[in-house]
């Protein structure tokens, strides 16, 4: 499946799918900042970073968070790639991760932890839902070494 070029405020500016041509993308969508399965998942792509970059993948985060806090969390966790916010939701709707859950007994609209990852024609070329955090970056890291 082709994915649409997009372009989303992150913590380095305007991120543009289109500018990464002939590189392949990891994004990976997760609820929220400074909670601590992102936090451990966000540490895992942080400390396995230069081995996708030597695989010739970007990571790049996705969240519903404002920009402010993107910052903070990038700052404060020291990761050496950028998030992306997504306030209204146009990057979860394009790549449907939107899921109603269940919050302590309560139903609540937030983002199911997916990985997806693209190639360098904008193809996606394989996906993960519903990620669990341990051991995730390493299968999709594995993933990526493969392609």
């Amino acid at each position: 499946m082709k994915i649409d070029d997009f372009t989303a405020a992150s913590t380095a500016g305007e991120f543009h799918l289109a500018a990464h041509k002939g590189e392949t993308v990891v994004l990976y969508f997760y609820p929220k900042d400074n909670t601590p399965g992102c936090t451990t998942q966000g540490a895992d792509f942080r400390d396995r970073n230069a081995q996708f970059r030597k695989a010739g993948a970007l990571v790049v985060g996705v969240s519903r968070d404002t920009l402010a806090s993107h910052q903070k969390f990038k700052a404060k966790m020291e990761f050496p790639f950028e998030l992306i916010a997504d306030p209204d939701e146009t990057l979860c709707q394009q790549f449907g991760v939107m899921k109603m859950k269940n919050m302590y007994g309560k139903k609540v609209r937030g983002i199911e932890r997916s990985t997806f990852v693209i190639d360098g024609a904008r193809n996606l070329v394989r996906e993960w839902r519903g990620v669990k955090v341990p051991g995730h970056v390493d299968e999709v890291l594995a993933f990526v070494r493969a392609m």
